[in-house]
């Protein structure tokens, strides 16, 4: 144990080290979560901030293989809310002090859905008197559609790489040019020339997946020097190509525990960035998300998109929340994270600390 205290004391670890972390167990476990937890106490207090997620479409020109709403996938019923959905669903999160959405949307690159975007991100501000923090979470697209989303409004944009390992990334897309790492990574390098709080993650427990990957995941997110974090467990969705792989699959208990090891560990390495507690966790555990709070995790996403549509976006099975109303969601959002031992940042955006330490640095 002694080894382990050791290692948390250090400032900086090696992929061997975040692989020995990532398997500690018992009162390791406990050590880790609760240097995770100071380190977020002292650099972040103990506010969680709010994103009022609104998936506005599940169209997706991807066909990604892991995703249930992927291109391929011929059951499910394809939706588009209307800007008056989406507006109203922002106009509720102002009222309710939510202090930010996200935009989510399957991944749509055409120069019509770009300009529609950049005219809802203007009833969005023209609607909440430019109060309101827009995170965007729209996918790939050219560095001009970034810039003209940004000077609308957009602060901040979540890129996940589901896995930054190369050869895993081919086994989980399409060998093809629309599913390409390096434009990916691209994506991420024009998010930053633009100005964004810039966000990504990982899936984890994936079929091909080993610790090693993990740990080299936690030190690709270091290296790209993030300023948000959005990452959980892998959950099979049973129309996808990789769901044949289920039987390879890690114990569902096992990738929550390991989804929570890297949470705590991404706070120790980037102590005073934005990590979300993804609602993936709330699918295997009722109380997931407070577990995630509790060992790092600072942001929370509730779904305000309008109820009808909910069970249409479904990257896995198992969604939790798919029937409940908004305003429903808050409540129990509320006394959730109080239950966590925290309070929510009402009114406030909660940006980054990281980004703007970043931007100061330069």
């Amino acid at each position: 144990m002694a080894f382990i205290e050791e290692l948390l004391a250090k400032e900086s670890y090696t992929k061997s080290e975040l692989v020995e972390l990532l398997q500690v167990t018992g009162d390791g476990r406990a050590k880790l979560f609760s240097k995770a937890a100071g380190i977020k106490e002292k650099y972040l207090g103990n506010k969680v901030y709010l994103r009022g997620l609104v998936e506005m479409s599940n169209v997706c020109r991807k066909n990604c293989l892991y995703c249930g709403i992927r291109s391929g996938n011929q059951k499910v019923n394809r939706y588009n809310l209307t800007d008056d959905e989406i507006v109203d669903a922002a106009i509720f999160a102002w009222k309710n002090k939510y202090g930010s959405i996200a935009l989510q949307a399957g991944e749509i690159s055409t120069r019509e859905f770009a300009t529609r975007v950049e005219g809802l991100l203007g009833k969005i501000n023209a609607a909440t008197y430019g109060e309101l923090g827009i995170t965007l979470s729209l996918g790939e697209q050219n560095e001009d559609t970034y810039r003209r989303w940004f000077q609308k409004g957009g602060i901040r944009y979540l890129l996940r790489i589901e896995s930054s390992n190369q050869e895993l990334y081919k086994k989980l897309h399409p060998n093809d040019s629309l599913h390409d790492y390096k434009t990916r990574i691209d994506c991420l390098k024009s998010l930053r020339r633009v100005g964004y709080q810039v966000g990504s993650g990982v899936m984890i427990g994936l079929p091909f997946q080993t610790l090693e990957h993990l740990a080299d995941d936690l030190l690709w997110m270091q290296e790209m020097d993030l300023d948000m974090v959005g990452m959980g467990p892998y959950v099979e969705h049973p129309d996808t190509p990789l769901f044949e792989y289920r039987e390879q699959l890690l114990p569902i208990a096992e990738r929550f525990d390991l989804s929570l090891k890297m949470t705590a560990l991404i706070r120790i390495m980037m102590k005073n960035i934005n990590i979300v507690a993804p609602t993936a966790l709330q699918a295997i555990d009722p109380l997931g998300r407070e577990k995630a709070i509790k060992v790092g995790a600072n942001v929370v996403m509730p779904n305000i998109t309008p109820g009808a549509f909910r069970n249409d976006y479904k990257l896995y099975e198992n969604k939790p929340c798919v029937d409940d109303a908004a305003d429903d969601c808050k409540n129990c959002l509320d006394a959730r994270i109080q239950l966590a031992g925290h309070e929510v940042g009402y009114g406030e955006h909660g940006d980054s600390p990281h980004f703007y330490q970043r931007k100061n640095a330069q």
